[in-house]
């Protein structure tokens, strides 16, 4: 039986849960601000800090994916660390990211035709000039979509409504957020790719997220099989610039749609955090710097990589500007 807590009665993240988080500066002005809300975890679990108010809904979109390949894991499913990975993952649809989805469906005698994910052209632009059309496999969630099939083989569950709301493995998934979050879902609705995603604070979500980081072969050896894939193979969980830091510091991270981030320093120390406009381009910057600031990874080695993976702001093809973490108490 899960131990649960109400949350209190909360809605949807908006400009007045939020503060400044990163600005963007061009030739010595603000140009572009990025509001948001964040929450920091201290290693046993403890709130470090908080920006914003992180007991506001929002919709966790694609950092959702860790809990949702667990209970892939749960209901049978056996996936090598390369495909564990790709069941978790927002992949770029490169090459080697098709083959490994398509490795799953081959070892479940399962097809392109089963996915009901949309098709997409690939983000990676070496498969993208190859790519003739979009496809379902190239879309970013296409090995989710194959481990939800490879579950419905294992259980003898329906395969056409697999996304359906009160399918077998939809019903599991929610029962296990609400295992890692220890909060009933206040509020569900449709993720891009078609599959159900749960409305919840980013407080509830740093917690689940510190859950499945932190954990041992002993507490849930299928979260701790998760992780262990992922720091193996970082290149398949997300876009590179996630993979570098992921590789560099020893974090586990992974963006979602919309302005979502998710991080866990080694030390369990966990960020996670919302732009309310919806933007990704400061999400790792702002991450990195709090857990850098929380002394959770290596400030120096923190700072590397945000340069390296931060947009750069240019003129005529020069640099002009930058775009950085800066945090403010007002909008």
């Amino acid at each position: 039986m899960v131990n649960t807590t109400s949350p209190r009665p909360a809605t949807a993240l908006t400009i007045d849960d939020t503060v400044q988080l990163a600005v963007l500066e061009r030739s010595g002005m603000i140009e572009s601000r990025h509001l948001g809300a964040a929450i920091v975890l201290a290693p046993d679990g403890s709130e470090m800090r908080r920006l914003g108010n992180p007991q506001a809904l929002v919709y966790p979109r694609s950092t959702l994916k860790p809990m949702q390949a667990i209970a892939v894991l749960r209901s049978g499913v056996t996936l090598t660390e390369e495909q564990l990975v790709l069941a978790s993952a927002s992949h770029t649809g490169s090459h080697r990211h098709q083959s490994v989805v398509s490795s799953i469906l081959a070892a479940y005698g399962l097809t392109f035709g089963d996915l009901r994910c949309p098709p997409d052209w690939p983000a990676d632009s070496e498969a993208r000039q190859s790519a003739d059309a979009p496809t379902r496999l190239a879309m970013n969630c296409s090995g989710k979509h194959a481990s939800f099939l490879a579950a419905c083989v294992v259980n003898d569950w329906p395969r056409e409504s697999y996304l359906h709301h009160d399918h077998p493995l939809q019903v599991r998934i929610r029962e296990t957020v609400v295992e890692f979050t220890s909060v009933e879902l206040a509020h569900e609705g449709t993720d891009g790719c078609g599959a159900p995603v749960f409305a919840m604070s980013l407080a509830s979500l740093a917690t689940a997220i510190q859950r499945v980081a932190t954990a041992t072969a002993d507490s849930d050896p299928h979260a701790h099989a998760l992780v262990s894939a992922i720091r193996a193979h970082a290149w398949g969980l997300d876009m590179p610039q996630v993979a570098e830091a992921m590789n560099t510091l020893g974090i586990i991270a992974k963006r979602g749609a919309e302005g979502v981030l998710i991080a866990a320093a080694p030390d369990g120390t966990t960020v996670t955090l919302k732009v309310l406009d919806g933007s990704i381009r400061p999400l790792l910057s702002v991450g990195l710097s709090l857990l850098s600031e929380a002394s959770a990874i290596d400030a120096a080695k923190a700072a590397a990589v945000i340069a390296s993976t931060t947009e750069k702001v240019l003129g005529g093809g020069h640099g002009v500007g930058e775009l950085r973490y800066q945090l403010s108490s007002t909008p």
